[in-house]
């Protein structure tokens, strides 16, 4: 099914709400579907792959196209379909059945590198088509799961204007940990290049809204945390989620407080205050600061409605 493709031209990503919580919810249980769009998560990702036998796939690619329609257009969570892995024309009639109205964009597992990313962008370009969809409106978030896509991380990033996330993903006995052969730990030690080393290809590769997972110890919110502020604190702006209970401890992880954004108001009106007068730097609240930290600031304002 996959074939040779060349990689898409860079250029300008389409302008999207910030994600910082994409919550898996099984293509196989429709009952649960409106019950995940309305966790409070940034974004939910209805599993057509892992989360679904064989002979309940065609159920449940009909059942995501319908939700796709009846939820898609719910206020404040964006609404993904997480299509079968590229071996199988299976991907293909996933794509076609769910680009429709309602629908934010395709999560592609079993990634091998940037082709495979360069072929979704077309089948999206044919469907958005067929859909009557504006051309280049569907996101693409491309699942790093094997070592090649892994090495790879920066060209599958830069590989489609489409890709809006992306990152190492670190779940205990996962595709990941298969594939690379570490022992899982809950501080997460034995990831942390790996995680820092696909955010850095992410960034430089454009990606607007680089995320991590999962945490898959479904009671330990309180380790969920911790691995969370830990993929804050390296620079990831969300992660994957597969229980609602994870959602407001990830989204609060993710999240700037009141005090943090206060504290950039501040800085933000003494350096326009220092431009003023002339100056490209200024001392505030102790520290110095100049244009790079200013642009930090009102970065962090726009993004997350602060300004």
């Amino acid at each position: 099914m996959r074939e040779p493709s060349e990689v898409a031209p860079a250029g300008p990503r389409a302008a999207r709400e910030p994600i910082r919580s994409m919550l898996f919810v099984p293509g196989s249980r429709p009952d649960r579907f409106a019950k995940a769009v309305a966790s409070g998560a940034d974004a939910v990702i209805i599993d057509l792959e892992d989360a679904v036998a064989d002979d309940g796939k065609v159920r449940a690619r009909r059942d995501a196209a319908e939700a796709v329609t009846a939820l898609g257009s719910a206020p404040g969570c964006a609404l993904f379909v997480r299509i079968n892995a590229l071996e199988s024309w299976a991907a293909a009639e996933d794509v076609r059945a769910v680009v429709r109205p309602g629908l934010a964009g395709i999560v592609l597992p079993k990634v091998s590198g940037p082709a495979d990313v360069a072929l979704l962008d077309r089948w999206l370009g044919w469907s958005e088509a067929e859909a009557g969809l504006p051309a280049g409106g569907l996101a693409i978030v491309p699942v790093l799961e094997t070592a090649s896509a892994l090495r790879a991380a920066h060209e599958v990033g830069a590989a489609s204007r489409r890709v809006m996330c992306l990152g190492a993903l670190s779940a205990r006995d996962g595709d990941v940990q298969r594939a690379v052969g570490f022992r899982w730990t809950a501080e997460g030690a034995e990831t942390l290049s790996l995680r820092s080393r696909a955010l850095l290809d992410a960034r430089a590769a454009g990606t607007p809204n680089p995320v991590t997972g999962l945490w898959t110890a479904i009671g330990d919110l309180e380790g969920l945390r911790r691995f969370a502020e830990q993929n804050r604190d390296l620079g990831y702006e969300g992660m994957m989620a597969i229980h609602p209970s994870h959602v407001p401890v990830v989204n609060a992880v993710f999240s700037p407080t009141e005090e943090e954004l206060d504290r950039d108001r501040r800085l933000v009106g003494r350096m326009e205050r220092a431009q003023a007068a002339g100056t490209g730097a200024a001392v505030f609240e102790g520290a110095m600061v100049d244009e790079a930290m200013l642009a930090s600031a009102r970065a962090r304002l726009a993004r997350y409605g602060g300004a």
